[in-house]
């Protein structure tokens, strides 16, 4: 998240709405945005370790032939 000197007007304003509506001061609002966007963006490269470890790829049709065709003839 970008910091409060960084925004626009336009965005400066709508983030002061959303952190009215929340209860909270503008600065407080930003911290916490920024917080839940990082422990966000963590779990999803949580989730995505968790599934590439899940299973291993399977190989297709032609890499299957192809490891056949590697092995001796009986």
């Amino acid at each position: 998240m970008a910091k409060p000197q960084e925004l626009t007007e336009g965005q400066r304003a709508y983030e002061a709405r959303r952190a009215a509506k929340a209860g909270m001061s503008l600065e407080k609002w930003l911290v916490e945005k920024e917080k839940r966007a990082k422990a966000d963006a963590a779990d999803a490269a949580r989730e995505a370790e968790a599934e590439k470890a899940k299973e291993p790829e399977r190989k297709g049709w032609f890499g299957r032939l192809l490891d056949k065709a590697h092995q001796p003839l009986k």
